[in-house]
Formats: structure tokens, C-alpha cells, sequence
């Protein structure tokens, strides 16, 4: 199905959003769309919603359950219009929002659909699962001069960390961490301090009055934690090349940046159990 605007989905598009869990894509480019698309579809999500200006087109023959809204994501606060206007239309279903060329892996993802991930993480009374942005590159940027490749992807196998986090009183906030690492901290010179983090937020169950800000964190205080106060929460990743194309589309750091491999990079193995080993997704009590 197709909306020519933001607001005729909001209007006409209530169906799909009517049941979850429901994916949001938000497309700053044609780059791997259709990959992006399928790669959430195969993961379990009832509704797979794209927001694009109309020259990214989706590619033929995609079910029922993938709608396309026209929106311009390079627009004034495009993210908060897109996902608080969802949020308010869906309360209490569960809601997954990223990028294209952005792809969601939680524990053992191969095996279970994402419906049954959040049913657990329900049960666990958590309302939201803490996200890494995981950068992905190509190894081969002369073959690949946009940084993105599926068959060539690399990460950062080490170089990850965390701060505590300040809350509005200058204290430290209770379960909340900063964290840092990949191509935004090896490349820290070309990223603006605000965009530097990598955890997101990226899943989360809407409710009446909730609110995602700018920074990628919600307005309710919990909903930005790592875990629940009596264990381990489940964590999940993306597997993004997000932070690689723009900085190879920048002209300043394309031009000093000519391979993003260093020492510690790893083939991106496309499996949930390379995240797990190192450390940058966590079952919790899930197995």
C-alpha cells in the first residue's frame, strides 16, 4: 500500500498499525532497500512501514504487509514527526524503528521469529530493549565507494565502552550507560560530540504520552535503561553502514579516510552468535 504524505497514512493507514510488532524503515537513500525491507520481513514483523521521499522506490512483488509513505527524511526533525505520530496511533504495540542499510539481530534470531523475543521480553515486565549500533563497512572501499557491501561487510571486533550517564540533576542516572566504539570513535574528528553514541533505543512498546527525543532516548526514564533492577535484560544490535556512507559521502573525511579495516576488524558473519561472543548483544534470561 502507498500514502502520498505522512498524514493521509495517519488517516487512512491505521490498519497497519494495528497490530505488532511493527517495523518503521526510514530511507535517506535508495541504497539496499530492498534488503533492508526483506531482512525485517524475514525476522517476524507483522507490519514493515517505509518513509521515503517518492524517487526511492521499493522493489516488485513485496507482500501485502509492506506499506510506503511519502516523507522527506532529510526534513526538519523527520524521526520525531515519523515515530511519535506512529506511537500515537499504536499504543501498546510493539515498535521497531531504523534506517536503510540498518539491520536488526537480537539472540538467536536465526531460530525465533521477533514476535517471540518480545513476548519474553513482556513477560520480564520491560517495555523496551536497549539497541547497539554495530557500524558495518566494506572492506574494499575501491571496489565499494559508498562503504556498503553485504558480501564484504566488516566490524570492529573490539574498541567498545561505556560512561555513566548524567540525568537532568547532574546525577547519575539509574541503569543508564553511554556507549561508544566503532567508526564514530575512530573517526571521532568527523562526528559531531552529540552523534557520537551508539546505543538506540531501537525497540520499544508505545504508550499514551510516551515520546522519543533527538538523542534517541524516550521521555520515560525506564525506557532508556540496559536492564530491569533485578537481572540481565535482553539487548539486541543493528547492523548498520549508516555511519561508513556518510562518511564517505562527506568530501573532507572521504578524502582522508581510505580503508575503514584496521587490526582488530572481523568479517561481518551475518549470524547473532558473533555478536553474542563479542559481548554487544545479551540473552538475559532468554535461551
Amino acid at each position: 500500500m502507498h500514502y502520498p504524505s505522512l498524514a493521509a497514512f495517519l488517516t487512512d493507514g491505521k490498519a497497519a498499525l494495528a497490530k505488532g510488532p511493527i517495523a518503521l524503515i526510514l530511507l535517506e537513500d535508495d541504497v539496499e532497500v530492498g534488503s533492508t525491507v526483506r531482512h525485517h520481513l524475514d525476522a517476524g514483523f507483522r507490519s514493515v512501514i517505509t518513509f521515503g521521499v517518492p524517487d526511492i522506490r521499493l522493489p516488485d512483488n513485496l507482500p501485502a504487509n509492506v506499506h510506503n509513505v511519502d516523507f522527506d527524511m532529510a526534513s526538519k526533525d523527520a524521526l520525531l514527526k515519523v515515530v511519535n505520530s506512529v506511537i500515537e496511533l499504536a499504543p501498546a504495540q510493539w515498535i521497531y524503528y531504523g534506517y536503510n542499510t540498518e539491520y536488526i539481530f537480537y539472540p538467536f534470531c536465526e531460530h525465533r521469529a521477533i514476535g517471540e523475543m518480545l513476548a519474553f521480553h513482556t513477560e520480564e515486565r520491560r517495555d523496551a530493549v536497549l539497541t547497539y549500533v554495530v557500524d558495518l563497512y566494506a572492506g574494499d572501499l575501491d571496489a565499494s565507494p559508498n562503504a556498503v557491501s553485504l558480501d564484504d561487510a566488516h566490524m570492529d571486533k573490539s574498541g567498545y565502552y561505556a560512561l555513566a550517564r548524567k540525568d537532568t540533576v547532574d546525577d547519575f542516572a539509574e541503569r543508564q550507560l553511554d556507549f561508544f566504539g566503532g567508526l564514530r570513535w575512530r573517526f571521532e574528528e568527523h562526528v559531531p560530540l552529540p552523534r557520537r553514541r551508539i546505543d538506540r533505543i531501537s525497540i520499544f512498546r508505545a504508550k499514551p504520552g510516551l515520546r522519543l527525543r533527538a538523542d534517541h532516548t524516550f521521555n520515560d526514564p525506564e525506557y532508556n535503561t540496559y536492564a530491569c533492577p533485578w537481572h540481565n535484560s535482553i539487548t539486541a544490535a543493528l547492523g548498520s553502514f549508516r555511519t561508513a556512507k556518510a562518511l564517505k559521502r562527506n568530501p573532507v573525511s572521504s578524502a582522508e579516510i581510505k580503508t575503514f579495516r584496521w587490526h582488530n576488524s572481523a568479517p561481518f558473519e551475518w549470524h547473532s552468535q558473533q555478536l553474542l561472543d563479542l559481548g554487544l548483544m545479551e540473552p538475559g534470561q532468554w535461551f
